[in-house]
């Protein structure tokens, strides 16, 4: 009886869990680091050019900035990848490893401080992964692209749809032409909110080809190529507004906030549409959310210790020395805090 207890508790670690496990893994490795290299990539194209964070596109011209983007592309394939073989709940949250591996980076390449707390961050985002991965769900078993389309026209995911599309027209026409320069959020939220819907056709995309390379082609489907169309559409807004958000702030603040909003709204829209949580009891659900939660208080250490230092310090907690490392790294522009000082000239 205990030994059924035991394998019904993580009979969620299925053959093809165990695929997208490894697939995401990969990912966060490839994706910490291009955070890193686009970062470099985007100060050193601010240095000669037009900022991105004031709508310059001078990065273009960048062959660092294009090196990190490489980096990400691989990432997000892996990623793509992992989505056809698990649940959202799974690949989402192990995301958290790349702001692991980006915190690590910043503090030897960008010179950002890591603080012990900062460590204690990195541990629990571990640990919350680790749960989170011995009691995901087991993957939704779909026979065609159709149903997924039929899963994307239900009543409840179109009116989160509706939702997302309304505050994103909101966030970009009203809210980042005043606010954009000095509340993350603004970037932020436009991100995370496109990138729940972008989930949730990147799954069905990857549905489409697992099926086809398993002999039931779905390509003459319509509707993969509409899910298609949506990806490509939601990860060029993606990218526009992480790039304005990465060069306008700076990386330990957005990473763990991208982190977070991101994943929230991709649990709940993955739960939404695929319903990821029907066939869990209460105390799995729970578990989870519990991982997620344990992954989101490391986020949480990581960005608030990310510049605490020892010695004298200034009124937001940072050493002189360490401001005047921003100042250089950064051509003068105050990098960690969540509002960007305003630049007079």
């Amino acid at each position: 009886m205990a030994s059924q207890v035991w394998r019904d508790a993580y009979r969620g670690m299925s053959s093809d869990n165990i695929k997208g496990l490894i697939l995401a893994l990969s990912s966060s490795l490839f994706i910490g680091a291009s955070f890193i290299v686009k970062k470099k990539g985007l100060i050193k194209a601010g240095a000669s050019g037009t900022r991105a964070g004031v709508g310059g596109y001078s990065y273009l011209l960048e062959p660092l900035w294009w090196v990190g983007m490489i980096t990400m592309i691989v990432g997000e394939i892996a990623n793509f990848a992992a989505y056809a073989f698990a649940p959202a709940i799974l690949v989402t949250p192990l995301g958290a490893l790349s702001i692991i591996i980006s915190a690590v980076l910043a503090y030897i390449i960008l010179r950002e401080k890591l603080h012990i707390f900062g460590i204690l961050g990195c541990a629990l985002c571990v640990v919350g992964s680790t749960t989170i991965v011995l009691h995901a769900p087991q993957e939704r078993q779909i026979e065609s692209v159709a149903e997924v389309w039929d899963l994307a026209t239900e009543p409840a995911f179109v009116l989160y749809a509706v939702l997302v599309l309304i505050f994103v027209f909101i966030l970009v026409f009203l809210y980042i032409p005043i606010y954009g320069q000095t509340h993350i959020m603004c970037y932020i939220g436009v991100c995370s909110l496109v990138g729940s819907l972008s989930v949730m056709s990147v799954k069905a995309v990857g549905i489409a080809l697992k099926l086809t390379f398993s002999g039931m082609n779905q390509l003459l489907y319509p509707q993969t190529w509409v899910f298609t169309f949506i990806v490509l559409l939601c990860v060029i807004t993606q990218m526009n507004y992480l790039n304005k958000a990465l060069d306008t702030f700076n990386t330990a603040v957005v990473s763990p906030i991208y982190y977070t909003m991101f994943t929230s709204l991709t649990i709940l829209a993955s739960v939404i549409m695929f319903k990821d949580w029907s066939g869990q009891s209460p105390t799995q659900i729970v578990t989870e959310l519990c991982g997620f939660v344990t992954i989101l208080s490391g986020t949480f250490l990581l960005h608030k210790t990310k510049d605490m230092v020892d010695g004298p310090t200034t009124v937001s907690g940072r050493s002189p020395k360490r401001i005047a490392e921003e100042d250089d790294e950064d051509g003068g522009q105050e990098g960690i805090p969540l509002r960007r000082q305003d630049l007079r000239v």
